[in-house]
């Protein structure tokens, strides 16, 4: 029906049970003069009489009899509906699944022991997340939440904590000329293909890890694109580019045959815990509040 107001339905039910307009008012606490309202617009909605008023009583009429024996159990599942979603969003026990991009170091699952401890019955799912879907878990609901490399300018997501700030530095074949500098500049970068992540990851999101020019407006060769870490780094050591990463990740990452150079002059990686907006609750927050006190 359209324009339906639950204010006026559930101010019927009341009245069928009181059968007064004081005591409904009462129970609603509103006056007894905005119960006359409701039950009027109601009456009018529906095109009839729904109760009979006197000066000194109220009934209803067959049709409101009816209408209330029709109504009250629909009314009574829709509550235990939005009382069964409220008590779930605000419970903190039960599965949470984290979605790590890259590598989940130390102070992140000190971060996630810390979260099962304080919360009992909770527990955490750890899942990885390809470089080139960095959104695209938490967009179609496959974790909860997710540690992902910073930019994040999807509307829809929530950027909760940014921690693990960290110098970049560039990941290159031992034999590339640059693998004997103690550290090279971002205007180094012109002399390396840089390897960026794979479709679907954003072009913003690609490009703030594989720039297409330098500061200084050199442009970068451009290098493979690929799926995931291994992935890059399996091409480096092969020396088909470079790729900027942090500095946790490049020693995760590091073998013999791949050197990573500092690159101090770049402005420093970041991750950030990110959530869909409309998948918030109580569990994804009290999550990001761990995280924000656990990881620096």
């Amino acid at each position: 029906m359209a324009g339906l107001e639950i204010r006026e339905l559930e101010c019927f039910l009341v009245l069928a049970d009181e059968l007064h307009f004081g005591r409904t008012g009462e129970r609603l606490y509103v006056s007894q003069s905005r119960v006359s309202q409701l039950i009027g617009s109601l009456e009018r909605r529906v095109g009839a009489r729904l109760v009979n008023r006197t000066s000194r009583s109220v009934a209803l009429t067959p049709l409101g009899a009816r209408f209330r024996d029709a109504l009250a159990p629909a009314y009574g599942a829709l509550r235990a509906a939005v009382d069964d979603t409220r008590d779930a969003a605000r419970t903190v026990a039960g599965p949470l699944r984290v979605g790590f991009q890259g590598t989940a170091d130390d102070r992140l699952l000190a971060a996630v022991t810390t979260f099962q401890d304080r919360y009992a019955g909770s527990s955490v799912e750890i899942t990885e997340i390809p470089l080139s879907d960095p959104f695209g878990p938490v967009r179609r609901g496959e974790v909860d939440t997710a540690v992902v490399l910073l930019p994040v300018e999807e509307e829809e997501l929530v950027l909760g904590p940014v921690f693990s700030w960290h110098p970049q530095r560039l990941a290159i074949s031992t034999r590339h000329p640059l693998a004997r500098c103690t550290e090279v500049s971002a205007e180094d970068l012109a002399q390396v293909p840089l390897i960026s992540a794979a479709e679907p990851a954003a072009e913003y999101w690609r490009r703030a890890h594989a720039p297409a020019t330098t500061p200084g407006g050199r442009p970068i060769p451009n290098g493979p694109a690929v799926s995931t870490l291994q992935e890059g780094v399996w091409l480096i050591a092969a020396g088909r580019g470079g790729m900027l990463l942090c500095a946790p990740t490049a020693a995760y990452h590091r073998r013999s045959d791949v050197v990573d150079v500092p690159v101090p002059d770049l402005p420093e990686s970041a991750l950030g815990l990110v959530w869909h907006r409309d998948h918030e609750n109580a569990r994804v927050r009290a999550f990001a509040e761990v995280v924000a006190a656990t990881v620096p």
